[in-house]
């Protein structure tokens, strides 16, 4: 019986077993990791709490006497009760003229005063404006023509759309500073992600890359995938701590850095396996150990520890070491690319040959579980992608990978997108704080 089912399953091809195997990763990864829908514990919960000082405040005082119908505007105050309305104001553009004097000295010399740097034209948007048309668009991924259609009707701003289009390259232009301390701060930390995606600019293929951390992160664009794109964005060439990424090849064809592997991509391998007699059980059992060795882990941390102790340590590598024999004896004597045999054989070779990549985070609490947090950062490209379209131009993938990059800085470190951005357009663009070793 075994047989004939094995049998089956070298018949299914290859795209059917991914989609089988993406189905039953979902319900694999939600059994073991049980997550509650909703707000996580330990997060911080939002309320609307009344103001101490309201904007302007409205008393409402009785006319007549409800009961004797006597008119009450010299009668004794015994009570009040406030509530407060939080609302947008009216919307209207504010102008502000600024105007430059020019004076003329005793000795003959004549003066003028300086405009303001937002000032850059007689009359021209100033950085509030500037700021959340680029907000709308980079941060919220709004299309252009629906950004114009915001600001104008709840803004009171008729911004056109060929003006909105130029904000990302001017934002850009003025982002140097932080581009640089950015990529140094991230060649001095001791863990980053890394990771990348494909993408079409002008009917050309193109690759957005990402490196972080949970509190920078760098996005990039390049015609390259490989080693001459991580040459040109200058950071992982170099680095020298631990870089956690999916496996790809020319990210160890770098020199002079120790890796890790994702292992929320070995768990999908592993449920693709799922859909194997011969395979199951060891499978199964594996994506358990690697579970519950992060479980661990998190709680020797809680416990102020340094990580697992050797003993821990011994256990656990002689159950993933158990566990590979194990999937070795299930294959076959022959098996060919394609089948659910070669991709065991393919994920069994890895866990054994990087067990070190694999197993990292055992050792090292700082190393993360997964590469979620490269994933997540990088999304944004697709998302900007799926809701605005393509991009036109590699000087405008770029600009929008420097302006995301600087949002998404920001908001790791707990800052207001919005008033960062004020802040680049009044020509002081924030700058990551350096981080402090512990001691």
């Amino acid at each position: 019986m075994t047989e004939r089912a094995d049998q089956v399953e070298e018949r299914l091809s290859r795209a059917e077993r991914r989609r089988i195997a993406r189905e039953k990763a979902k319900k694999f990864m939600k059994e073991r990791v049980r997550r509650r829908p909703g707000k996580q514990p330990g997060v911080a919960g939002l309320t609307l709490s009344p103001s101490e000082r309201p904007d302007q405040v409205v008393v409402h005082s009785p006319a007549t006497c409800r009961r004797c119908g006597e008119r009450l505007e010299g009668g004794e105050l015994v009570g009040s009760e406030g509530r407060q309305i939080f609302d947008l104001p009216t919307k209207r553009l504010e102008v502000t003229e600024h105007r430059a004097e020019a004076r003329r000295c005793r000795c003959g010399a004549v003066t003028r005063g300086e405009f303001p740097k937002a000032a850059t034209a007689p009359t021209c948007y100033g950085p509030l404006v500037r700021a959340t048309a680029l907000y709308l668009m980079a941060g919220q991924h709004l299309p252009v023509a629906r950004t114009a259609a915001v600001l104008s009707q709840a803004c009171g701003a008729p911004v056109s759309t060929g003006w909105l289009a130029g904000l990302a390259g001017e934002a850009a232009r003025n982002l140097s500073p932080f581009l640089d301390e950015l990529r140094r701060q991230l060649v001095a930390a001791d863990v980053i992600g890394a990771d990348e995606t494909g993408s079409r600019i002008s009917g050309a293929r193109y690759w957005f890359h990402v490196a972080c951390n949970d509190l920078l992160t760098l996005l990039d664009c390049h015609p390259r995938r490989g080693i001459e794109a991580l040459e040109d964005i200058a950071v992982l060439t170099s680095f020298s701590g631990v870089v956690i990424s999916d496996g790809w090849k020319p990210y160890w064809s770098v020199k002079g850095i120790g890796h890790a592997l994702c292992c929320a991509h070995i768990l999908r391998d592993l449920a693709s396996l799922t859909s194997s007699v011969a395979h199951r059980t060891w499978a199964d059992d594996m994506a358990d150990l690697l579970v519950e060795a992060k479980r661990a882990v998190e709680a020797a941390v809680a416990a102020d520890r340094a990580g697992l102790s050797e003993r821990e340590l011994n256990v656990l590598m002689a159950r993933y070491n158990k566990l590979i024999n194990t999937g070795v004896a299930a294959l076959p004597a022959r098996h060919h690319p394609g089948t659910v045999h070669h991709d065991a054989y393919l994920l069994l070779r890895r866990l054994r040959d990087q067990r070190d990549e694999v197993t990292r985070y055992w050792r090292d609490p700082r190393v993360s579980f997964d590469n979620n947090q490269a994933e997540r950062d990088l999304r944004m490209v697709k998302l900007q992608q799926k809701i605005s379209g393509c991009f036109r131009t590699l000087a405008g993938a770029k600009a929008f990978c420097a302006v995301r990059s600087y949002i998404q800085t920001a908001q790791k470190h707990g800052l207001d997108a919005l008033e960062v951005l004020v802040d680049l357009f009044n020509g002081h663009p924030w700058l990551p704080p350096a981080v402090t070793p512990p001691p």
